[in-house]
């Protein structure tokens, strides 16, 4: 009795963990994504604070579950990977990321301060710290290593241990010195500077000035940038210096990171103060707003007096930066995983302006997220001009009841993209500032029944807080969405159909439907950019071989709203055919009921599913797709299942790299006779299959003393029909 209870103890934190685990992954997945857009690419996927919130919420969870976190987080990183155009640096000292302070208000001073303090055993009678307080520029962080005072080499963050060699596009920045200036200091034999790259503001818009010149005369390839930091990340990752030398980039210094010994002829500095100093005396230029500051009271009295002048300053910034001024100290409290104790970024609330709401339109995203977007008469928010801002979702837009004809607050919300924050109440006279009557004002925001773009039904479901398009397969704005999906190794696979790939067909015309795919011919594939005679055959071989596949793969590869492998899988096994789910016609389908007699099929998922085969579109597309000789046995569900369920009701683990089966091969054999793979072990788990470089999943099975095999075990365990465990 002891152990059934002990057991029924177990199964809340035993669930709490799996959720953990999913999460977990969910969120890495996201931040290595909106990472790679904001440090390769450029492109920014969320506001700041979001990616911050999120980034914060992994930190919580692996906190809690040490276990569980992946070999990917982010939180074991800083940025994103370097760009393969340019060689590989490996700092000599990472170059690690600040952390980021939630509360941006002036009181996010005073708690840095108090943590500082309680780091370092401080009571309320000892003297207060002494700190450095810096602007928090917006641009790019960079690395110079100078050897005997000689500039030899730039390098990015990249991801704060290897970064980008982007050396000859930094020495066309005046304000670098490609030697060091001699000023009475011992100059050490090797010194690397840190600092930020950026573009001023004026200099941003003569730029911009200039680019709008260049298209007015029709110049082809020619854009405007949408801010500084961009226009300045951009330039640093020019192949060609000489058009990196065209855009005039700016640095301040603000510190340092391999210095070669004291007895090499090193610095002895004993403060960052006296650092910054250093660099000021070796020719570079440090910001003249950085000060020391005396305690809490001082940082709060910086904080305040920087954002106040922050809309008139030359260049951007999006926040201070708090370092303890003493290097003794700051070798004292050390560092936390990815960031150092003893400094902290400071931000400050977002940027915001008032303007007028011209129309509400709604965007239809990748995924067929229904985006009201509130277009908006132009106006200069955070350092770009804006007219398009986000209303989020109905819930939102009805919440701050924003109407076309309203004056709204704008704010550029982590500086990236801009959000209504709210509606300014209309004056009594109804009349604007400038005594011109206002518009009346428009109607309530509805959201939409039917997809702008396809016309689809446009569904929001329950517990959800947005709407979606249905016609996945057939809508124009998730198509590439719905190609990349379809031809996924887990799904239908078509090897070497990439995103580049896809992008062009899609963008070129070429194909529209999924159905299309299976229509290309040599000629029109040949005549692709950067697309050779052998990779067309080879896409051509993949595509015909793609047309034999298995019923759990082809519904997976449908793209079904909320139907994965596994659902995939159990719709497959339970209904045997496809005739079955989908009928010969709409009223034929298989019912919202009888879905729910399948296998772990709630009531949200099975209203998706017969709600995608209520859709003559969609019906249409998977006609077309069999129609072009896209098969597979029926009957059974699979050509998988057809495999005795020698394992049915059993718990398996994989971990490890095997021998010979990839981990998907296994897990499709494991699955195939019946075993739930999971992805921890638990008492529950009936045996674990381990490969080479197991990890704490095999501790944890030894521990609970639970069956371990190997692959040849494993695959003997299929074969002999034996499903003891």
């Amino acid at each position: 009795m002891q152990s059934d209870l002990f057991e029924e103890n177990q199964a809340p934190a035993q669930e709490e963990k799996a959720q953990a685990a999913i999460e977990i992954d969910s969120l890495t997945r996201q931040l290595n994504r909106h990472a790679h857009h904001y440090y390769v690419l450029d492109e920014p996927l969320v506001p700041d604070a979001e990616y911050d919130r999120l980034f914060q919420r992994l930190q919580a969870l692996e906190a809690a579950h040490p276990e569980l976190t992946r070999p990917d987080s982010p939180t074991r990183r800083v940025g994103g990977k370097a760009l393969d155009a340019f060689a590989s640096v490996r700092h000599a000292v990472p170059m690690l990321s600040i952390r980021t302070e939630t509360d941006n208000e002036a009181s996010g001073a005073q708690a840095f301060d108090a943590r500082i303090r309680r780091e370092l055993g401080l009571t309320e009678a000892d003297a207060p710290v002494e700190y450095v307080a810096e602007p928090k520029f917006d641009g790019l962080a960079m690395n110079l290593r100078y050897e005997h005072g000689v500039l030899v080499q730039a390098a990015t963050r990249g991801d704060g241990e290897v970064g980008e060699d982007v050396t000859q596009n930094i020495r066309t920045i005046g304000q670098i010195p490609l030697r060091l200036l001699d000023a009475g200091l011992p100059v050490p034999a090797v010194l690397e500077v840190r600092g930020e790259v950026y573009m001023r503001r004026d200099d941003f818009e003569a730029l911009n000035e200039r680019q709008r010149q260049k298209i007015a005369e029709g110049i082809k390839g020619e854009k405007t940038f949408v801010n500084p930091r961009n226009a300045a990340a951009g330039a640093v990752r020019q192949l060609d210096p000489a058009i990196a030398a065209q855009r005039p980039l700016s640095f301040f210094a603000y510190g340092v990171g391999e210095v070669s010994a004291p007895e090499a002829g090193g610095q002895r500095w004993q403060t960052h103060w006296e650092l910054l100093q250093a660099l000021k005396g070796w020719g570079f230029p440090v910001s003249d707003l950085a000060c020391t500051a005396q305690g809490a009271p001082d940082l709060l009295s910086f904080h305040q007096r920087l954002g106040a002048a922050r809309d008139t300053l030359p260049f951007d910034i999006d926040g201070a930066v708090y370092k303890v001024n003493r290097l003794d100290l700051q070798r004292t409290l050390g560092f936390v995983t990815r960031e150092p104790r003893w400094a902290v970024a400071h931000k400050y609330p977002a940027q915001e302006q008032l303007t007028t709401v011209l129309a509400i339109e709604v965007q239809v995203g990748r995924t067929g997220k229904l985006t009201p977007v509130a277009k908006l008469a132009p106006v200069f928010v955070g350092g770009v001009t804006v007219t398009n801002a986000t209303l989020h979702n109905e819930d939102e837009a009805r919440r701050k009841d924003v109407r076309v004809g309203d004056t709204v607050i704008v704010r550029r919300a982590g500086d990236v993209i801009p959000e209504v924050v709210g509606v300014v109440p209309r004056p009594d006279d109804g009349l604007a500032p400038d005594g011109t009557p206002l518009p009346e004002r428009g109607q309530p925001y509805t959201a939409p029944t039917h997809c702008p773009v396809c016309g689809s039904v446009a569904e929001r479901e329950e517990g959800e807080v947005d709407t979606r398009c249905t016609g996945g397969l057939f809508c124009g704005a998730q198509r590439k969405q719905a190609i990349l999906h379809f031809a996924q190794r887990r799904a239908v696979e078509i090897e070497g159909l990439g995103e580049k790939l896809v992008d062009q067909l899609v963008d070129g015309q070429v194909i529209h439907t999924l159905p299309d795919l299976y229509r290309l011919g040599l000629v029109a594939l040949a005549s692709l950019e950067r697309m050779a005679d052998k990779s067309a055959q080879n896409l051509l071989a993949a595509l015909e071989a793609s047309k034999q596949t298995t019923l759990p793969r082809f519904l997976f590869g449908l793209g079904i709203r909320h139907v994965g492998e596994s659902t995939a899988k159990d719709l497959a096994k339970h209904f045997g055919r496809l005739s079955a789910i989908m009928g010969d016609t709409p009223e034929q389908a298989a019912t919202v009921e009888q879905l729910l007699a399948v296998r772990d099929v709630g009531p949200v998922v099975a209203h998706s599913i017969h709600t995608f085969f209520q859709q003559p579109h969609n019906r249409e597309v998977v006609e077309q797709l069999r129609a072009c000789g896209v098969t597979w046995p029926e009957g059974e569900g699979s050509a998988d299942s057809q495999v005795p369920q020698l394992l049915a009701g059993k718990t398996v683990v994989l971990t490890g790299t095997l021998p010979t089966l990839s981990r998907d091969a296994a897990k499709d054999m494991l699955e195939a006779a019946g075993a739930k793979v999971s992805g921890s072990v638990s008492k529950k788990t009936s045996f674990v299959v381990a490969g080479a470089e197991a990890g704490s999943k095999l501790d944890k099975a030894r521990e609970l003393g639970i069956e371990v095999l190997d692959e040849a075990g494993m695959l003997a365990r299929l074969n002999s029909g034996s499903a003891s465990a």
